[in-house]
């Protein structure tokens, strides 16, 4: 039989975190209220992307050049973060660590290669 008592600390610590969520989120929007700060006008509460209003349908497909960056920048965002892990352990795994790095790291320069001739970092 399992023991309850035993889950009472997380317990204690769940509904403190959802307090401590909830006042995070609520007591500034209570505070903006009681104080004045919040007096919506046309200009504060207009929609706006990258300084001027939309113009196109918000459903609207994005161009594929964005998915391709975005696409590049996580590979080499996983590069990097795969690359210090293996920078702090190197001297234990030794030669054949090593190697396997730079297979890793010569298959994503072919990537970037073949990103780069297909025209994916040009953006006009």
């Amino acid at each position: 039989m399992v023991d309850l008592a035993q889950y009472l600390p997380i317990l204690i610590f769940l509904g403190i975190a959802l307090l401590l969520s909830s006042a995070f989120v609520f007591l500034p929007m209570l505070v903006g209220r009681l104080t004045g700060a919040h007096q919506p006008d046309p200009a504060k509460l207009s929609e706006y992307e990258c300084g001027f209003p939309a113009f196109e349908e918000p459903r609207s497909q994005f161009d594929v050049r964005f998915y391709l960056v975005a696409i590049l920048f996580i590979i080499f965002d996983l590069e990097a973060a795969f690359l210090y892990p293996w920078a702090v352990s190197l001297d234990q795994i030794g030669w054949a660590g090593w190697a396997t790095m730079m297979i890793f790291i010569a298959e994503l320069v072919l990537g970037l290669v073949y990103a780069w001739k297909k025209g994916a970092l040009d953006w006009e």
